[in-house]
This record gives structure tokens, sequence and C-alpha cells, in this order.
């Protein structure tokens, strides 16, 4: 092998190099600009948060900074102090949800076929609807009691309305060319609602599951307010009623930590059954 050969080869080497770090170079800028694109304003909101607490401009004791959050959240959830609060408020939450997805799915369904059953129902239901669930939480609480009970109710009340609208509203969304179209082909009462009606409402029951489950955690926050002495609604009030403001964001944080993951799971789980509504998938 020639000095020449051992120079060229060397040269090669080292262009690939070169090329392999300008690769990487502009896979990190583009990552760091679509990281600062999507999520800027919030880091920009964190850092000037952190500042003015740190630095007097607000009242520390009143609005932590965000380093004082951070350790409370770690000492209450490496303590175990808070993972009770979040296994009794995911238990609340969870079986009001489940309850309302139970009973406003398939009557939602058959209100939206039968219109004789819409009549009748709506009504009422709108009535109910107009009803702030907060409002009418003392009456839960005359009829149930200050236990599990009228929380869970509660939660489920609220539930239900946006979820059972949302798939009513699916049902009559379906594209009334493919009902004909599936009558014309000879399809029964029960293929055409299992093949077309229920995969053209999904949907729309999606949205109506994931405003539920905001719904389910806002009325969580209220209900463990009122007589509880765990969860983590209870968590935020005992916080303040004690003055510990750190603890009481920390609350605040695993609150909007379990919406997001709630939500999140709903769009993965939309995504994976719709893909066919869904042209990029």
């Amino acid at each position: 092998m020639t000095l020449q050969h051992i120079e060229r080869t060397a040269g090669i080497g080292r262009r690939e190099g070169y090329g392999l770090s300008a690769d990487f170079l502009r896979l990190a800028g583009r990552t760091s600009t679509r990281i600062l694109s999507r999520y800027g304003v919030l880091l920009g909101f964190l850092a000037l948060w952190q500042v003015a607490a740190s630095s007097g401009w607000v009242n520390a004791a009143v609005l932590p900074p965000i380093d004082a959050i951070v350790a409370a959240l770690w000492k209450g959830l490496a303590g175990g102090s808070l993972l009770g609060d979040i296994a009794i408020s995911l238990q609340r939450a969870g079986l009001a949800f489940a309850a309302a997805v139970i009973v406003a799915i398939p009557l939602g369904l058959v209100m939206g076929q039968a219109r004789a059953v819409e009549a009748a129902l709506d009504p009422i239901l709108q009535l109910f609807r107009q009803t702030s669930a907060l409002a009418l939480y003392p009456v839960f609480i005359l009829l149930l009691g200050l236990g599990e009970a009228s929380k869970v109710f509660v939660i489920f009340w609220a539930t239900l309305f946006p979820l059972l609208l949302n798939t009513i509203s699916g049902v009559k969304e379906v594209d009334p060319k493919l009902l004909e179209m599936a009558r014309v082909y000879g399809a029964g009462q029960l293929t055409i609602f299992r093949r077309v009606v229920l995969p053209g409402a999904v949907p729309s029951i999606f949205v109506g599951l994931r405003l539920g489950a905001t719904t389910a955690l806002l009325l969580l926050i209220a209900s463990e307010m009122i007589g509880a002495n765990k969860g983590i609604g209870f968590q935020v009030m005992n916080a303040q009623y004690n003055f510990q403001i750190p603890l009481m964001f920390a609350a605040i944080v695993i609150l909007a930590a379990l919406g997001l993951i709630a939500n999140q799971a709903l769009v993965i789980l939309q995504w994976r059954l719709c893909r066919w509504s869904n042209p990029a998938a």
C-alpha cells in the first residue's frame, strides 16, 4: 500500500467523520427548533416564574419558586404521602368515569337512532344539563351523605352529559349515503348499526370521552374539598389551610399531570381505533 493511497483513505475517513458530525448537528438543530416552537412559551413562562419568585418581584410565600415546588413534589412522592392521595383520587374519578361510559354510550346510541326515545328524554336531559353539578352537590350530599357515594355520583353526573351528547351527535352525523348504500346491498338493521353507525360515531364518542375525562378531574377537585380527608383535592385545601404553599402547588401539578396523561391515552387509543378516519395515519 503506497503512501498516497494511505493519505487518500485517511482523507475519506475524515470527510465521513465531518459528514456525520454535520448530520448530527443538523438533526440536533431541527430537534431544538421543534421543541422550542412547541414548548418555548411554556419554558419561558416557567423561567419567568422562577426568576420573579427568586428575585423578590413577587411574594415568594404566596407564589413560591419552581424549585421549591419541585422539591415539595419530590418529597411528597418519595415519602409516599402523596401516593395514597393519588390512588384515592384515581379510584373515585375512574369509578365515576367508567359508570358514565357504561350509561352514556349505550343511551346515546339508542337516542341517536330512535327519534321517539330522543323526543321523550331530551327535555329532561336538557334541564339537567343546564344545571351545574356543583349546584346539585349539596342535594347529592343530603341524599347520599358525605361519604364516597356523593363524591363519585357528582363526578358521574358531570361526566355523563358531554359523553352522552357527543355520542348522540356522532350517530346523527353518520353519512346518510353510507346508510342508503348498506340498505341497497341488503344489510339488516343490526349489520348497519355494527358496520356503519358505530364506526361512524366512534370519533365523536372519543371527543366526548376526552371532555368527560377533563370534567371528571375538575369535579374530583371540588368533591374532595368538601368532607374529604384523603385525595389530591383534599391536599390542595389542606396545604392552603396550613400555609404549605409549595405542597399546594405540587398537588395542583399532579392534577394537571393526571389530566394530560388521561387525554394523551385517549388520543393514542383513538388513533389506533380510528386509523381509517386519519388520512395521514
